[in-house]
């Protein structure tokens, strides 16, 4: 019973995306629950958003599970993720730890070379040439790094906000959002309170709601060249491959990323909110084979 379902995971800093399928059919379901992040959490924060948020979503046994995360760069730093996992699914006889990057790049790419990019709350890239990973610009994270992504946008944006640099009426706009916020708050959350990252990520809103102003398309345009400068077009004849792009922010925002990548000379792939759906055809293909 247990080799017929699989289960996949696409997780970040701000959620994860669950798919629960079974092989034979390719029938699945999905569920959804809170980011998991092995550079913030341990094993023993880990098995309790698994236990309320995703095993009561599963209704079989699980063969095998593949998990693609934030935080994940190796075995070690992915043993909070493994153990977490092993301890909610012990009939899983596969648990696979991977980083959101090579799933990007599977879900993406499928098995056709290429390069894969991340622009959710945090930001990533790699070439993949059809099996694995063969080179990437490294991501410094959100404090040295993360151009384009979510957080990057938000902390973009509240520094605009408390230098009084947004326009007037953007000004004004904000300030009725987000009454009261001073320059203290926003310290405190940068340096003192955890997940700085989701913090700034979530004036996403904002930006989205006024994603019209000239402003605010130039922060991105100007956010998305960032990323395109610093990482996409350093890799080996970029403008040879297809550059494509999963996460939020490059889902929502994909009109103004495209004609950034068009004037860079760059091909624009596929762009998806997830790269979960690409993800479970990428198993169930090497599963058949």
């Amino acid at each position: 019973m247990s080799s017929k379902y699989i289960l996949i995971a696409d997780s970040g800093s701000t959620k994860t995306d669950w798919a629960y399928i079974h092989t034979e059919t390719g029938n699945y379901q999905t569920v959804q629950s809170a980011g998991i992040n092995p550079f913030y959490q341990t094993t023993g924060e880990i098995i309790p958003v698994l236990q309320s948020e995703v095993v009561p979503g599963i209704g079989g046994d699980i063969g095998e599970i593949h998990f693609y995360g934030a935080g994940c760069a190796n075995e070690q730093s992915s043993l909070p993720v493994t153990n977490a996992l092993k301890h909610c699914f012990s009939s899983a006889a596969v648990v696979e730890v991977a980083s959101d990057m090579l799933g990007a790049a599977r879900g993406l790419c499928g098995h056709e070379p290429g390069l894969a990019c991340i622009l959710g709350t945090g930001a990533n890239n790699a070439f993949f040439d059809g099996s694995r990973i063969t080179h990437s610009i490294g991501s410094l994270g959100f404090w040295l790094g993360d151009e384009g992504s979510g957080s990057y946008l938000g902390k973009t944006l509240v520094v605009h906000y408390l230098q009084n640099e947004l326009p007037a009426d953007l000004h004004e706009s904000f300030t009725k959002e987000y009454p009261g916020l001073d320059r203290l708050t926003v310290l405190d959350h940068a340096y003192k309170k955890p997940y700085p990252n989701r913090y700034f990520a979530s004036y996403s809103k904002f930006i989205a709601e006024n994603r019209t102003h000239e402003f605010i398309r130039d922060l991105l345009s100007n956010a998305f060249g960032l990323f395109v400068k610093k990482y996409v077009l350093k890799h080996a004849n970029a403008v040879q491959y297809p550059v494509h792009f999963t996460g939020s922010i490059a889902y929502y925002y994909q009109d103004i990323l495209r004609t950034v990548l068009e004037n860079n000379g760059l091909k624009t792939g596929r762009i998806l909110k997830s790269p979960l759906e690409g993800l479970i055809g990428y198993h169930l293909t090497d599963l058949k084979a």
